[in-house]
């Protein structure tokens, strides 16, 4: 079967079919392409043709071009892969400008033939690229369905037409959302923004389509950048109101992504550059600046990380070879703000939900944090009354452990104490079947000894969620030394359920996420004590892409927390503890009830209603500040290295079994400059040498923290990189 089917009906109108077999979403590929472009020269060339119809066998359009084509894209460009690259880019925009012209005689605007896309879904990225080089878009009514082009995520941009396209139809101001911050819309608010043309009820689409197509005349067949006169909305760049317009975009650009993210800028130069001439120029520049991002190892990484290796532990890259685990019904123990999370994303999911805790009232409140993010979903139009009532009613809130029968997972939530969760385990596995998988949901407590309290240690396992639950995408699963394949998969299986993204990884201290983002925070404070100062210390970490400084970090996370953190670290470790110097900082805050954002006071200053205002000015006075500050990369390499080290000793030391995992977790658990496809991508973009070399400096210079782990310098010495030596399955031998 062909990815395309060409048909012609009696009235001479030709339909072009897009249903990709085995696939549940149609996505774009070379080969197609070319089947594309040969049914429309087919259409274009038969005189009894009259218009056609571009559509879909599917319940949506398309998702795009296949990501896994672009990854490689710069592999199979040949000898000269940026020439390779920018003709292959160039062969889209053909399709795409014959598509438009559609047989039409420039001179005169005339004898073009009529096509048209008609959208029964969703349409992403070429999707929608392809449909926008249409003489008219024609969408389903259909509020589920996502219009525009979220390329920019995963560090690229759209390069098939899309940028140019969508600039001069809205003007750069109007497209500005959907191209730099990747704005996805349903069809009638994509109508409003003036991307599609019509929206009609579904069983109507293909009639409709038809109709525009008999009826159309030369004038509808005209684009308006091709029709004389042309003037772009809001103005070019040189144009007085068009000035204004791109310095404020420049702006707003830098501003968002610190000038880290290349994909941002190029787009915004070929947004500028191709405003300033002739739309087959602008083309041509869209696809110069593409080629140049394809080119990025940053853009490689990101495609990798956020897209294959994502997509990839969604679908189960690592999970056990036994049968399907779906869960059914779900327990939650302990209904605060983490076990609340958790029971809404079931819930939400179409998982019925037992949420416990000590009291009535403190369960029923957790069943309330449901219905209150359930009531925002309805100020935004997303939510029915009829879906917050059906998600609701899948939540029972109890004091009542019984109702755990039945449950095939259950989630324990509750303070981090050892001596509580052995309890409310103890109570729960009185109520639940042999079979049945319980998890703990922890930060930092082994998961190994929290199992001594379960009298079945193989069913046990550790799913930490990180917060705000119904935000988060990352669920961290930790498997104990005693813990079988069943308990993985059914965690596996329920992340998968509530649409999430899933790291295994083995039990040790702060498992993978703490144990990279802790001294991340940690490198930070002590700067802080060492007399650096820090607007420095913060303003370095966001110059190289993390969201974060250390310092607000640790105050949205709360200073206290990190003094309890401190507190068992240095009680398990005893001499070996590293951290003293953070410790008289993070003590002393804590000791005058500066304890973050909760308490209004922290490493930063909050006004009434809990905005920052700044760094707190009592810092320079318990702290003051050197009068030789280090420079800004030294500063970057300390918060970087602090982190990407400890994701390079997990590896070591068998925490983590993938690298992918390491990548994309670090990404979405903490943030991790994203630009750089997370930690194992940096140091291959970096090369192993170099990380030793720097490793180096940076331990002679600020301790043995930042000593290369062995793994690192033997890469170094055999000129490895991490996604060579472990690219057999991208795992660890």
């Amino acid at each position: 079967m062909s990815d395309f089917t060409y048909s012609v009906d009696a009235e001479g109108i030709a339909t072009i079919v897009w249903d990709v077999p085995g696939k549940s979403m149609n996505v774009l590929n070379l080969e197609s392409r070319d089947l594309l472009e040969s049914f429309i020269d087919k259409a274009l060339a038969d005189t009894g043709v009259k218009g056609v119809i571009l559509t879909s066998g599917k319940k949506d359009f398309a998702g795009g071009m296949d990501l896994n084509i672009i990854a490689k894209m710069k592999e199979s460009a040949g000898d000269d892969p940026a020439r390779g690259l920018f003709d292959g880019i160039m062969k889209f925009h053909a399709l795409e400008r014959k598509i438009e012209l559609a047989g039409m005689d420039f001179k005169t605007k005339k004898g073009a033939k009529p096509i048209v896309a008609a959208l029964p879904g969703t349409a992403l990225g070429i999707g929608l690229e392809i449909p926008l080089s249409c003489h008219r878009i024609f969408a389903a009514d259909n509020p589920r369905a996502r219009i525009g082009f979220p390329e920019i995520l995963v560090g690229i941009f759209p390069g098939a037409g899309g940028t140019t396209r969508l600039v001069r139809k809205l003007g750069a101001m109007a497209a500005a959302p959907f191209l730099l911050e990747g704005k996805l819309s349903e069809p009638k608010k994509a109508k409003a923004a003036g991307i599609i043309d019509e929206v009609v009820a579904p069983d109507e689409l293909l009639a409709r389509a038809r109709e525009w197509v008999l009826s159309a005349t030369d004038a509808d067949l005209v684009k308006p950048w091709d029709a004389k006169g042309y003037k772009m909305p809001g103005g070019t760049p040189y144009h007085p109101a068009g000035f204004m317009t791109f310095v404020g975009a420049s702006a707003m650009v830098h501003a968002k992504t610190m000038g880290v993210f290349p994909a941002a800028r190029a787009l915004l130069s070929a947004v500028y550059e191709g405003a300033l001439v002739p739309f087959d120029t602008a083309l041509k520049i869209e696809a110069r600046w593409f080629t140049n991002i394809l080119m990025s190892p940053s853009s490689s990484a990101m495609i990798r990380s956020l897209f294959i290796n994502k997509e990839a532990l969604e679908k189960g890259a690592n999970r056990p070879s036994v049968a399907d685990q779906k869960v059914s019904k779900l327990g939650v123990l302990g209904a605060g703000m983490m076990g609340a999370g958790i029971a809404y994303v079931a819930a939400n999911a179409g998982i019925e939900v037992v949420l416990i805790d000590a009291r009535q009232e403190a369960a029923d409140k957790g069943k309330s944090h449901a219905g209150d993010i359930l009531d925002k979903g309805m100020k935004r139009g997303k939510v029915t009354a009829e879906k917050k009532a059906e998600v609701l009613g899948r939540i029972n809130a109890t004091i009542d452990y019984a109702a755990l029968k039945g449950c095939d997972l259950v989630i324990e939530a509750v303070f981090e104490d050892m001596g509580v969760k052995a309890e409310v385990t103890a109570k729960a596995e009185t109520e639940i079947s042999a079979d049945a998988v319980f998890a703990t949901n922890t930060s930092t407590l082994p998961i190994t000894d929290l199992a001594k309290a379960s009298k079945r240690p193989e069913h046990f396992i550790g799913i930490h969620f990180f917060s705000p639950v119904e935000k988060m995408l990352l669920v961290e699963i930790i498997k104990g030394r005693k813990t079988g394949d069943i308990a993985v998969a059914r965690a596996l299986d329920f992340v998968r359920q509530i649409r999430k993204t899933p790291i295994v990884v083995n039990d040790a201290r702060f498992f993978y996420a703490n144990r990279c983002i802790i001294p991340y925070i940690n490198e930070g404070i002590r700067m802080v004590g060492e007399g650096v100062a820090p607007v420095l210390v913060e303003n370095a970490a966001k110059l190289v892409g993390m969201p974060l400084g250390p310092l607000q970090l640790v105050d949205e996370t709360s200073i206290d927390l990190g003094v309890k953190i401190a507190k068992a670290t240095k009680l398990a470790l005893g001499d070996a503890y590293p951290d003293g110097a953070v410790d008289e900082i993070l003590f002393a805050m804590a000791d005058q009830g500066r304890l973050g954002r909760k308490s209004g006071s922290g490493f930063y200053a909050y006004d009434e209603a809990g905005k920052r205002t700044g760094l707190w000015d009592g810092l320079a006075k318990a702290y003051p500040v050197a009068a030789a500050q280090p420079g800004l990369s030294e500063v970057q390499h300390r918060l970087l290295f602090a982190q990407v080290l400890e994701a390079v000793r997990a590896l070591e030391e068998g925490v983590l079994e993938d690298i992918r995992e390491g990548d994309v977790g670090a990404i979405l658990g903490w943030g991790f400059a994203p630009w750089s496809g997370g930690p194992f991508s940096w140091l291959d973009m970096l090369g192993a040498a170099r990380a030793v070399e720097l490793c180096d400096g940076l331990a002679a210079g600020h301790g043995a923290r930042f000593a290369a782990p062995a793994l690192l310098r033997d890469m170094a010495k055999k000129g490895e990189r991490f996604y060579i030596r472990f690219s057999a399955d991208a795992k660890a031998a």
